[in-house]
């Protein structure tokens, strides 16, 4: 299910969006914020922002500016909503990284239309190439895994078996799954080596490296919960 992110500091415009979408069937969260926004992000990267340009603490083009440039969004679908109807707006919000633009008032029907044809466009691989879980981001893309913002340098092997968990978090992965997934084989004898890979790979993401859980006699899970 598609994740979306609103970022409106109309209460009542707010409450309106998400009831829309959450009726066309996608998750989503919203913000008041630019700061509460970027709390969220560091949660969970969603599918797609529908972002307004007057904010009460930072604007919305200064908003995409930091989207763009950060590795973890730098790809990610932003609808910009605001009362602004001027050519000059519009083109101003598309050349610094918006995807679309929709102005104030707008139905709900043209909202969900430009929403899904925006995640039509950017669905391909985008949630595979781009994966977090708390403070860890892997960007499938340039190959790089970040455990809060700060690239954690991984072996191959290792890179692999953290994508798989992410691909899979919250869900336990069998020591036969991971085994054929990562290494191309079921052979009993590779076990110890993926043991040691675990345990080198918990140790280079520090802390995140308890996230890593242990399930007795079936396999390795990566989650958040206690």
């Amino acid at each position: 299910m598609a994740v979306i992110y609103i970022v409106e500091d109309d209460e009542n415009i707010r409450e309106i969006e998400m009831f829309a979408l959450k009726n066309a069937g996608y998750e989503v969260c919203g913000f008041e914020s630019a700061s509460a926004f970027f709390a969220g992000l560091k949660e969970r990267i969603p599918s797609l922002v529908l972002l307004d340009i007057m904010l009460p603490d930072e604007d919305g083009l200064s908003i995409v500016r930091k989207l763009r440039h950060a590795a973890q969004t730098r790809r990610l679908p932003i609808i910009m909503a605001t009362a602004k109807t001027t050519e000059l707006d519009k083109v101003k919000g598309l050349d610094i990284g918006a995807d679309d633009y929709i102005t104030k008032p707008f139905g709900v029907m043209e909202l969900i239309s430009r929403v899904k044809a925006l995640l039509r466009r950017s669905r391909g691989m985008e949630e595979e190439r781009m994966l977090r879980l708390g403070p860890i981001f892997l960007d499938d893309e340039k190959r790089a895994v970040y455990v809060d913002d700060k690239q954690c340098e991984l072996t191959y092997k290792e890179y692999e078996l953290l994508k798989l968990l992410l691909l899979n978090a919250g869900i336990v992965a069998s020591r036969d799954r991971i085994l054929d997934r990562v290494w191309g084989t079921d052979y009993e004898g590779e076990s110890r080596t993926l043991d040691m890979h675990i345990k080198t790979l918990r140790q280079k993401l520090g802390e995140a490296g308890a996230m890593i859980r242990t399930v007795r006699n079936v396999g390795y899970m990566l989650t958040k919960e206690e």
